[in-house]
């Protein structure tokens, strides 16, 4: 979860609560820290993103991996996220299915595990904190995926190189 316009630390809570309303078939494990990150990518020159991992447990019989997709890209229209606006810019609210179990799967809608996800720091900070005995389908732990990026973590800062 990430957003960098306005409160990110409130449109983070707000996405939350409107997960919340889909009903008791997905339930709230546990939830990260709240980090602060500078942009990566190629636009640097726009506000620090707050970034967050929820941890969910989503009934697998009622909720299909593009099914749960479509709909935190639901909740992300309705926070007034426009897609495609500006890729890499800023953002009211940013919602990834990071995992979704075991699978594995690629798709033109949807690839799980994220394909981005093991070179991101502001993903794999978070994500320790809510699973810290992860283990990747390559065999590497988080602590050791993170000890191969180049990255500084001061407090709840994040900063990659």
């Amino acid at each position: 979860m990430g957003s960098n316009i306005g409160d990110g630390e409130a449109n983070i809570n707000d996405a939350l609560t409107l997960l919340e309303d889909y009903g008791n078939d997905i339930v709230f494990e546990a939830l990260s820290n709240i980090y602060h990150t500078e942009p990566q990518g190629q636009v640097k020159d726009q506000p620090w993103f707050a970034n967050a991992v929820v941890r969910l447990q989503v009934a697998s019989d009622v909720w299909a991996p593009e099914g749960f997709l479509s709909t935190i890209q639901a909740i992300e229209i309705k926070m007034g996220r426009l897609r495609g606006a500006d890729p890499g810019g800023p953002r009211i609210i940013d919602l990834d299915l990071l995992m979704y179990g075991d699978l594995e799967m690629h798709t033109e809608y949807l690839t799980v595990p994220h394909p981005r996800m093991l070179e991101r720091a502001f993903v794999l900070v978070p994500l320790r904190d809510v699973a810290p005995k992860l283990v990747f389908k390559d065999g590497r732990s988080i602590d050791q995926v993170l000890a191969g990026l180049d990255y500084t973590l001061d407090g709840n800062k994040i900063v990659q190189r």
